[in-house]
């Protein structure tokens, strides 16, 4: 009985050897992109004994290798420029690999697939920034929006969102008045926004993000700008100054009324009563 127990760990213990060559799969395998910038990251960092490969292929297509990207001690891949049919969808698979050549007998190694990605439906757009600016009459503001850039290039140029969406990209502006929490969005398929519905003279504050309609609900939308608030020629005092800075400023000048006028009756008191001492020192008239 001990012999066959002795035996079925002893099997148990080889099927598990030759079936990772003592090479742990990667875990959490995960695709993160932004404007195109595209790396594949994952888990855990490897001993010295074994090292990573990213293979990676589109539906029906051969597997292909990064050059970074083989034997490698890093959990990261980028891939951006290897992507280059965009419309495409993609999946990865990160072997676990021995650092040296030579160094297992093993004809397949452990490996992780990742899931499918696809760079023009699922890559994440970026804040865009965009400068603004009030008509001379105050009823107009315009918003001028920069594309963001991405991590590609064409014929020795960097391409922005617009290069590859084209007439697909809009930009969706979201307004309000400043200090205030009710908004407004405004769709806008240029760069150039203008927007004539404002309140004369009033403050606003703009936040913009690219939107892109052909995309499923969740990616349609990218990162909110930075806010940006148009200045306010008349602007009220409430908007202007806090509650509270208003509150103390009122409690100061309180204070300095009182203070005048508890000096001034102080001083009163003692005038009257230099008065009556200087009265009761006379000496009494003789008739």
């Amino acid at each position: 009985m001990t012999r066959t127990l002795a035996a079925l760990s002893l099997a148990f213990l080889l099927s598990t050897h030759g079936a990772s060559g003592s090479y742990p799969r990667a875990q959490n395998v995960t695709w993160m992109s932004i404007n195109f910038k595209t790396i594949l990251t994952w888990e855990p960092k490897p001993s010295a004994d074994y090292s990573y490969t990213v293979e990676f292929s589109a539906p029906g297509g051969d597997k292909q290798r990064n050059l970074h990207c083989i034997r490698s001690s890093l959990t990261t891949c980028d891939l951006s420029t290897s992507l280059t049919d965009l419309n495409a969808c993609y999946t990865a698979d990160v072997l676990s690999v021995p650092s040296k050549l030579g160094a297992s007998d093993l004809i397949e190694f452990p490996h992780t697939t990742s899931s499918r990605f696809c760079p023009y439906k699922d890559t994440d757009i970026g804040k865009p920034e965009f400068k603004l600016k009030v008509s001379e009459d105050k009823k107009k503001t315009t918003l001028y929006v920069t594309d963001p850039l991405t991590a590609l290039f064409k014929d020795g140029q960097q391409l922005n969102i617009r290069d590859i969406f084209s007439d697909q990209l809009q930009y969706r502006v979201t307004y309000r008045k400043n200090q205030s929490t009710g908004k407004k969005l405004y769709t806008s398929k240029t760069n150039e926004i203008e927007l004539s519905d404002l309140d004369q003279g009033e403050s606003y504050c703009f936040t913009v993000q690219a939107y892109i309609p052909s995309r499923s609900v969740d990616k349609q939308l990218g990162e909110m700008s930075q806010p940006q608030c148009s200045n306010n020629d008349n602007p009220s005092i409430l908007k202007v100054y806090s509650i509270g800075v208003i509150a103390c400023a009122i409690f100061l000048i309180l204070l300095l009324i009182g203070i005048i006028v508890a000096v001034t009756v102080v001083c009163c008191k003692r005038r009257k009563k230099t008065l009556k001492n200087e009265k009761d020192g006379m000496p009494l008239e003789v008739i």
